[in-house]
């Protein structure tokens, strides 16, 4: 008969622990071989008692331990799409798909790939096709005033109003004033060192005249005053194109084309 290791438990370290139930699991599975029931019964209780001490060793090393500052979880990989619909967001404007990842780098985290772009106005008018508003939003084009056709290189959220969503001859100054007083009221809420920000907001202030600081710097309330100024001369005019556009879209567009644009075959039976 095998005999049992009876040394104590207590205080023993954690190293000589292990060590023992490594032993004992070896005596106990050659009594287990051996047929011996009574030897491998004791075995079993006493690699029980040393497995408890051995927890009770851990948790008292790791009480000793020195606390280690909780690191900032990384955070969550957004798909292509939910990274466009933050940029598109904050700008609340069609925008080119430079302009998109221009915004993207600035403001949020995580990389936005050009070259994923290219397919993502067609899978998501394909997405549509197939489960028809089974999405909360789509990423789509703006539409043409004049055509309500596709407008080339311009994204939008399905969720905006038709008259944000299309565009006509005026729109895009408007839009870019619009967008320039966004990432400017963005920016002025960031510290000094969100460099990539600031670039952005200097490359807005360049196009618009008395924005941009002798310096070759942009200040956010500057850019913003004078954006404001500027679309106060062309807001009007453009939200009447807009208006008008949208209204013939409602009465004439329906279900995919209403998001994704008529297209020219379909205007042409119409104006048939």
């Amino acid at each position: 008969m095998l005999e049992p290791a009876t040394v104590p438990f207590v205080s023993e370290p954690i190293e000589l622990l292990e060590r023992r139930i490594d032993r004992l699991r070896s005596d106990l599975r050659r009594a287990a071989v051996a047929g011996d029931r009574t030897q491998a019964r004791t075995l079993r209780a006493e690699l029980r008692r040393a497995e408890h001490a051995w927890d009770e060793a851990l948790a008292d090393l790791e009480d000793r331990a020195p606390a280690v500052p909780r690191q900032n979880p990384a955070p969550p990989i957004l798909s292509i799409r939910e990274q466009v619909h933050h940029a598109l967001t904050l700008l609340t404007v069609p925008a080119a798909p430079k302009l998109i990842i221009a915004v993207h780098d600035a403001f949020f985290p995580g990389e936005l790939v050009a070259a994923r772009l290219t397919s993502l106005r067609r899978d998501e008018e394909r997405s549509f096709k197939v489960a028809p508003f089974g999405r909360p939003y789509y990423l789509c084009p703006a539409l043409t005033a004049d055509l309500l056709a596709p407008a080339r290189g311009l994204l939008a959220i399905s969720t905006w109003p038709l008259e944000t969503r299309v565009v006509g001859p005026l729109s895009a100054r408007v839009d870019f004033l619009i967008a320039a007083i966004k990432v400017a009221h963005r920016v002025a809420q960031l510290p000094d060192d969100a460099h990539d920000a600031r670039r952005l907001l200097w490359r807005f202030a360049a196009g618009i005249p008395g924005a941009a600081a002798a310096g070759g710097g942009a200040d956010p309330a500057t850019v913003a005053a004078q954006a404001q100024a500027e679309l106060d001369v062309h807001a009007e005019s453009d939200a009447a194109d807009r208006t008008a556009a949208a209204a013939r879209a409602q009465e004439r567009l329906d279900g995919a084309e209403a998001l994704f644009g008529a297209r020219l075959q379909r205007l042409r039976r119409t104006a048939n």
